[in-house]
């Protein structure tokens, strides 16, 4: 008798095949046969009308903090996610001295807008090395498998102390720590190693990270460690240089192809349009295909929507935070603060006034933040009232510009007016990149690259800002189902990407399919009910720290090696999520 089994579903097994119906019998946390009249089973679930897909696999968040306290993962599995890969952007909290965890925790707290008061209570630290990191994580049973990538600049702090802080080249024996370091921790299980090199990215304190000016030498004899090994990958995440001027492109980006050709692995970097040079992404397909056929397995890492933030008055950003008489209050708390600016007199008082500089030394707000409150009448073109259900996609019309000139009211007014809603709670959303032409025509075309990747959802960072781990749902309700504004994908394309694709990017041969003999991690969905929730704001980090998350509705069953972790939009109680040890994972069945 099988320990389970799903009926009369919809199979979409990964590899972008056109659906079939068939049923799943599963027996030791395995799939153990696909077909029809399978036998009984302990339990049976009629997935009659509904889809079955293999769990779904986020290649790009940031739970290394949370997964040292948290045995949940929300909001990644709210969203049928069954394995987060975790230590991208260079950033996390291993390998580590006991001197230098307030270090990585500003770090955390400015590059990924984690609370450090949430951090600071919630790690445990009971660990130094990169493999003493793995064992801790791999003591704590969760809904979830987790894997984790060898973060840079924790690296580059342990081996050069102060010296990377202060933006100092590596040395040759620095390397050569480092790159023994590497070594020791892929072979403990490391997913790979990632590297940050944003101009946005800063600490808590305003500095930039230890790793954003590495040199060539460095990240590629880091890169070497790989040599031999048939397992990981390398993680890059780099903005060109494009705020110092795109003249700085071409030195940048062969940084970046040497280190991807130095590792021999496969290669994953974040591919988004922005604003302000709007055709560098286009530059960066045609360099990323040029570099696949120079023998590297490059892709790139797309989201399927805007990349944006929300604002508001309980987030980390939000348009009045400069505001001289606004900062009088701001340490209320919300409903004091409502209070306050509903009164007319204070209104008109905020209103007269124009902003501070956010950004500088001592701040970890980027300059880009002060350059969107300097032209905020343009910017605010593309500021959105999301709704229910969320729609990520609007055109200009909907915009509070366009609203406010409608209306006649100054742009300003109808910003503070439209956060004061539902006493304060109003989000306003703002995609900042992605959204050049108003429409998701061009992350269409990013999308359907053959090297492109579903990533960036930063599933556990950007608490106060974003909460892009709902992606997964969003992929399969706009773009097979609600787009109205385009051309839309199928399910099975959609399906594969967020499964199959991943994990044959990753090297996971016992996930990513449904097939007998791998890993019974499987979402039953019903389509048509599927939908992202509005985000909302919860405190429910340690120190009463706060964050964005976002439920949906539509996920009937997820399963995690063959245990039901999620059931009808509310967790179980079961606790299967293990820490996936690239290398050492029990290779599996057969195509």
């Amino acid at each position: 008798m099988y320990d389970l089994k799903i009926t009369g579903g919809i199979l979409h097994d990964g590899s972008g095949a056109p659906g079939r119906v068939a049923d799943i019998a599963i027996q030791g946390g395995r799939i153990a046969a696909i077909g029809t009249d399978l036998g009984a089973a302990e339990r049976t679930i009629d997935a009659s009308g509904k889809i079955v897909t293999p769990g779904f696999i986020d290649i790009h968040t940031h739970y290394d903090g949370q997964a040292s306290w948290d045995d949940e993962l929300r909001p990644s599995i709210d969203h049928g996610v069954t394995t987060a890969i975790m230590g991208n952007c260079g950033v996390g909290f291993a390998p580590v001295r006991d001197t230098d965890h307030d270090k990585l925790i500003k770090l955390m707290e400015g590059v990924e807008d984690i609370p450090g008061t949430a951090l600071h209570e919630g790690l445990t630290w009971d660990w130094e090395s990169f493999p003493d990191y793995l064992d801790a994580l791999a003591k704590i049973p969760r809904t979830i498998d987790i894997a984790a990538m060898l973060p840079h600049d924790p690296l580059r702090m342990y081996v050069m102390g102060d010296r990377a802080v202060f933006s100092e080249p590596a040395n040759d024996d620095d390397i050569a720590e480092m790159r023994r370091l590497t070594r020791e921790a892929l072979e403990a299980g490391a997913i790979g190693f990632a590297t940050g090199r944003s101009d946005v990215h800063k600490t808590s304190d305003g500095d930039w990270t230890p790793s954003s000016e590495s040199t060539r030498e460095e990240l590629t004899g880091i890169a070497k460690a790989f040599e031999g090994l048939g397992h990981g990958v390398v993680q890059a995440v780099s903005d060109f240089n494009l705020e110092r001027g795109e003249e700085d492109f071409d030195e940048e980006w062969d940084i970046i192809a040497d280190y991807a050709k130095a590792s021999g692995r496969p290669f994953s970097f974040s591919l988004m349009q922005r604003d302000f040079a709007p055709d560098q992404w286009l530059k960066l397909i045609e360099r990323t295909e040029t570099l696949k056929s120079e023998g590297v397995d490059a892709r790139m890492q797309v989201a399927p929507r805007a990349i944006g933030v929300f604002l508001g008055f309980n987030c980390t950003f939000h348009p009045f935070m400069g505001y001289p008489t606004y900062k009088t209050i701001a340490y209320l708390s919300l409903e004091e603060r409502v209070a306050k600016m509903k009164d007319p007199e204070f209104k008109s008082k905020v209103l007269s006034e124009k902003t501070d500089k956010l950004s500088g030394p001592g701040s970890s707000v980027p300059p880009l933040a002060d350059l969107l409150m300097e032209h905020i009448e343009i910017v605010a073109e593309k500021f959105f009232q999301l709704g229910d259900p969320p729609d990520y996609e609007q055109p200009p019309e909907n915009s509070l510009a366009a609203r406010a000139r409608e209306k006649g009211v100054p742009l300003m007014e109808m910003i503070y007016d439209t956060l004061l809603e539902r006493d304060g709670h109003e989000l306003i959303y703002l995609p900042l990149y992605n959204y050049t032409e108003l429409n998701y025509d061009n992350v269409l075309r990013m999308m359907e690259h053959p090297q492109a990747l579903y990533g960036l959802s930063d599933g556990g960072a950007h608490v106060g800002t974003v909460c892009d781990a709902s992606m997964p749902t969003y992929m399969l309700t706009h773009w097979t189902r609600d787009r109205k504004r385009g051309r839309k994908l199928d399910v099975p394309t959609v399906v594969n990407m967020l499964t199959g694709r991943q994990a044959d990017y990753l090297g996971m041969t016992d996930r990513g399919y449904l097939r007998e003999g791998l890993k019974a991690d499987i979402n039953v969905i019903n389509l048509d009910q599927l939908q992202s929730e509005p985000p909302h704001m919860e405190q429910d980090l340690p120190a009463g720290g706060q964050r964005l998350l976002q439920g949906a509705r539509g996920y009937d069953v997820t399963l995690v090696s063959g245990e039901v972790v999620m059931e009808k939009g509310q967790l179980t109680g079961a606790r299967p999520g293990t820490l996936y040890r690239a290398g050492q994972a029990r290779a599996v069945a057969a195509e």
